[in-house]
């Protein structure tokens, strides 16, 4: 089949072959070769297992697992504890994670919520100034202040606990060996210290890690070496979660938290004990002759994920294609209704109600559809008014948090058949700057909405003690005639949630194999204005006639997900640095 002129054009933004480059005498030839056919738009095939990560080193951890015979909860955690060292700027054991999980030998979805939670001693003006206005968003974020609750390691015990087969000690052996040994700086992590030299600068471990001594930016190549990091995954490794939440490691994250000079948060060794993951229920819902399920609140993503394709189910896609404007109007149109409840209504259910029924039943995004029947794009949206199944309690505020895009995402199918889709996060790149034991601290209070009302309403995502913020992470699990048959997921903010429904219709609607619909430019449209990747500028002028504003400007995802069909088919986003990985 033809792939359409847009897919084509993809490759003018790709800087893949320096990437390749880079790590062609660090990894194996079987990498080298699924850098060479994510570069040339062709997913990995393989008939056993895959694993699809944003870091080779990362992904060749989860293969040497998934090679052995371990299941993909195994896997993740060998991915995990590498993606930590080596892409630091994006997440590991000091952030929190949203896990989804299919079983093969049962068909259930479960979702599993390792998200940071608020320490009991915050309070409404966490992120107020003296005069009772919003803090500037740096200002909140680097220092203790914005410090969360470390859920990372809980939620990677848990996964094992409940799906692992694996011993559990050898997870971590490919981590501890690179953080001894050392392993040489990316480009994007030189590129991400570069830009934030600043900030990593006002905090002695941090600059020492990340700066040479006479205080620039470690450039490309050059060895890390994190003993520190080698240290916590062998205790991590021999006694579980608990080094995280309580002794040595535990009070030396309190003392970082409290001690940060010029902004201290209060995290404390309460905060640490009490935390746990929990099981929540995934949010599934019909999209053509699939279920769509993903991460239900305290994130955002499933259910605007599943809006947004409710909204365009009456739409034929697959007849318009990917390089009408048509397309992109209604899928723009329908992002920004979602976004517009998404603002008023999410937050973590267990603080505030949130009509998650409501919010994708069919009748209500039916009506919400009828709004896209035109021929222009809608000059304003608004929040709808979903149904109540616990009834309408109160009327809530806009949310006004500012997601920043970092994060990073692992897709793994097994050999047994089973799936995982995980998107993991410090929040903003480097987190708080702090380090701990050899790894950044989150900064995930951050996404709380700064204000607690507006004009005298409640914001429903605002700070309390043991909330956990919104979020927009939206790892997902797709399936037909209750098999699977996508696994799909991506970092980025709060565009999160429009890289993974645009890869949803690329591959449902418009046919195209899991590494084009990966690699397939991004429109993206929350709030008004269409940001467009430079390699969509062919769509710009007609998004402009039908009444868009439209911005040029690169879109980092980092999209990786397996299609699963009469064999596996992996792909990864050429925008950063991972691949997939199976046999």
């Amino acid at each position: 089949m033809r792939m359409p002129a847009l897919f084509f054009a993809l490759f003018a933004f790709s800087l893949p072959a320096a990437a390749e480059k880079f790590f062609s005498s660090q990894v194996s030839p079987q990498a080298m070769a699924a850098f060479a056919a994510r570069d040339a738009g062709r997913s990995t095939k393989s008939e056993n297992w895959m694993v699809a990560a944003a870091n080779p080193l990362a992904a060749e951890a989860g293969a040497g697992v998934l090679r052995t015979g371990g299941t993909a909860a195994d896997a993740m955690v060998a991915v995990q504890a590498v993606l930590g060292l080596v892409e630091p700027q994006s997440s590991g054991f000091g952030g929190g994670a949203f896990l989804v999980w299919y079983d093969a030998a049962t068909g259930q979805v479960t979702t599993l919520d390792g998200r940071e939670a608020a320490p009991l001693g915050v309070t409404p003006g966490l992120f107020l100034d003296e005069a009772g206005q919003p803090l500037k968003f740096f200002d909140a974020v680097v220092g203790g202040r914005s410090v969360g609750v470390p859920a990372t390691p809980a939620l990677m015990e848990e996964a094992h606990k409940r799906w692992g087969s694996a011993n559990w000690a050898g997870l971590f052996e490919d981590a501890i060996r690179l953080a001894s040994e050392g392993f040489p700086v990316s480009p994007r992590l030189a590129r991400s210290i570069e830009s934030d030299a600043g900030r990593l600068a006002r905090f002695a471990k941090t600059a020492a890690y990340f700066m040479t001594a006479d205080g620039t930016p470690k450039p490309a190549g050059t060895i890390l070496k994190n003993h520190a990091y080698a240290l916590t995954s062998r205790a991590f490794a021999k006694d579980g979660a608990r080094v995280f939440y309580s002794g040595p490691l535990a009070e030396n994250i309190v003392a970082t938290v409290q001690g940060a000079d010029g902004n201290p948060g209060v995290l404390d060794l309460t905060d640490l004990a009490l935390y746990r993951v929990k099981e929540r229920p995934a949010v599934c819902a019909p999209y053509r002759e699939h279920q769509v399920c993903g991460m239900g609140p305290p994130s955002s993503g499933g259910l605007t994920v599943a809006q947004i394709l409710g909204l365009l189910a009456p739409f034929d896609l697959a007849k318009l294609g990917p390089d009408s404007p048509e397309s992109w109007r209604l899928i723009g149109d329908a992002s920004r209704l979602a976004f517009a409840d998404r603002g008023r209504y999410m937050a973590d259910s267990d603080f505030v109600p949130v009509p998650v029924k409501g919010l994708i039943d069919p009748a209500y995004l039916s009506g919400r559809a009828a709004l896209l029947r035109t021929e222009t794009a809608l000059p304003e949206v608004s929040p709808g008014d979903p149904s109540w199944d616990h009834g309408h309690l109160r009327t809530y505020a806009d949310d006004e948090s500012l997601e920043l895009p970092s994060t990073s995402h692992i897709s793994i199918v097994d050999s047994y058949g089973n799936a995982l889709s995980m998107t993991t996060t410090v929040e903003n790149a480097f987190g708080s700057r702090l380090m701990a034991g050899g790894f950044i601290l989150n900064n995930e209070l951050t996404d709380f909405s700064f204000r607690t009302h507006r004009a005298g309403q409640p914001i429903a995502n605002s700070v309390a003690p043991g909330k956990r913020p919104r979020s927009s992470m939206a790892p997902t699990i797709v399936l037909k005639d209750g098999k699977l048959v996508l696994v799909i997921g991506s970092p980025g903010g709060s565009r999160i949630i429009g890289y993974v429904a645009k890869t949803i219709i690329a591959h449902i609607d418009w046919g195209m194999d899991i590494q084009a619909a990966i690699s397939l430019p991004h429109l993206s449209n929350r709030f008004g204005t269409y940001d467009l990747e430079p390699d969509a500028a062919q769509l710009k002028g007609p998004l402009e006639a039908i009444g868009f504003e439209t911005n040029m400007r690169p879109l980092t995802s980092g999209l990786h997900g397996i299609a699963v069909g009469d064999g596996l088919e992996g792909g990864a986003d050429p925008r950063r640095e991972g691949i997939a990985l199976g046999e």
